[in-house]
Formats: structure tokens, C-alpha cells, sequence
């Protein structure tokens, strides 16, 4: 499994290349899908196809997932988790919320990206280091992974944070050599679990990038403990 490679021991995932139009929404997740298009039909089924097998793996199955707030997955109580969707992949990620503070994974066609979408989504120190990694590396697309990193980024900023995370907000920087990542997002005292330094791995499989954010779970300090 290309996603599997991404992330921690306590994540559980599942990935697929198939369409699972045998997939039937629980009332509660077709409720989202009112008057949607065909194809978003498919991208949801095939997403929650990959999210109920990610639960059962981890232990913890779940009746529905319903969208949430911004279409984020609602999740069970007890559990973090992302899903993303490109032609030909879907993929799903989910942990125990003890074990992993926050998760996000992303999958994008490995394709350029069109230029304006590039500027709007990166300040200028991101589009001149995209710009010398392609002249490096160009069997890489660097301007799609990082549209990737940051949409990984954003996965698991939000539902940490309930919080809207700008493109320009997440600042990204890659190391080629070992296929990871760090964003610099910003410091939220109100939100201490959370650091301002997120990481990521990444990976090109085929037609195909993937990129994952993992953050640990802080341990709860013993009762009556203090600093």
C-alpha cells in the first residue's frame, strides 16, 4: 500500500484503484449527497468504501461517517482521520485520537500545476524552491506536491483546530533526499497539542503523489500534576 509507508504504526489504512459503485451511503452520509453530480456520487462511495474498511482495520467500525463542518468526515469520537480521492486512487487514513493528535493525507494526479494556481497557493520563497527542484529533479512534479503537502496540511490543521488555514498560512519546505516535508503554520497558544512545525512524508507511485501528515498525540498529564 502506497499510503501505508506514509504514516505511523497506529494508523490504519485503506487504499483502492477501483471504483465500488456497490457501495450503498448510510442515510446519514447520503444526507450530503442531495442533488450532487454522478461523479461526486462515486468520489463520495468509493471515499467511504476506503473509510468504513480503514475502521474495521483499526478496531473501532462506525454505522456512518457522515460530512461534517467544510465536508470534513465525522469521524467517531474516539478516532482522527483523513480521506482524499484523485482519478484512480482513493485512500483513507484513521487513528486512535490517544495515539495520533492529528492526521491528513492527500492524493494528486502527478501532473504540472497550472501556473495561476501555483501563484495563488504559494508565496514567492515556495515558488522559487519549486522552481530549482524542477530544474534538479524534473521527473518529480514539485509544483503538484506541494499543492498536496499543503492540502495534507490543511486535513489535519482543521479538525484539530476548527480553524480555516489559508494556502499562504502553511509554508512548505521538502527534502528531496529522504521524500518528507515541513510546514510552518501558525502558533496557536489556545491549542497546545498542536505544534507550529507540522511534517509530512511523501511519495510518487505511478500517475500519482501522495502526501501524509501524522502528528502525535500529547500524553495527559497525570491528575494534579503541575508544571
Amino acid at each position: 500500500m502506497v499510503i501505508t509507508g506514509l504514516l505511523p504504526p497506529p494508523v490504519a489504512a485503506w487504499e483502492s484503484s477501483e471504483d465500488h459503485p456497490e457501495y450503498v451511503p448510510h442515510r446519514a452520509e447520503a444526507a450530503s449527497l442531495h442533488s450532487s453530480a454522478p461523479a461526486r456520487r462515486r468520489e463520495f462511495a468509493n471515499g467511504r468504501h476506503c473509510a468504513h474498511r480503514a475502521l474495521e482495520r483499526l478496531g473501532t467500525p462506525a454505522a456512518s461517517i457522515p460530512a461534517g463542518e467544510r465536508g470534513a468526515p465525522g469521524w467517531p469520537r474516539s478516532v482522527v482521520g483523513s480521506i482524499t480521492h484523485c482519478r484512480g486512487y482513493t485512500a483513507a487514513a484513521v487513528a486512535r485520537r490517544g495515539e495520533i493528535g492529528a492526521l491528513g493525507i492527500d492524493a494528486e494526479p502527478h501532473l504540472p500545476l497550472d501556473a495561476d494556481v501555483l501563484e495563488f497557493v504559494a508565496g514567492p520563497e515556495e515558488r522559487a524552491l519549486v522552481a530549482e527542484l524542477l530544474a534538479r529533479r524534473p521527473e518529480v512534479r514539485w509544483d503538484r506536491l506541494l499543492f498536496s503537502a499543503k492540502e495534507s496540511v490543511y486535513k489535519a490543521w482543521f479538525p484539530a483546530t476548527g480553524l480555516f488555514l489559508g494556502f499562504r498560512q502553511a509554508r512548505v519546505r521538502f527534502d528531496p533526499s529522504a521524500e518528507t516535508f515541513c510546514a510552518d503554520v501558525p502558533d496557536l497558544p489556545d491549542v497546545p497539542d498542536l505544534p507550529d512545525v507540522l511534517t509530512g512524508r511523501w511519495r510518487v507511485s505511478g500517475d500519482v503523489l501522495v502526501t501524509a501528515v501524522a502528528v502525535p498525540a500529547v500524553p495527559a498529564s497525570p491528575e494534579g500534576e503541575r508544571e
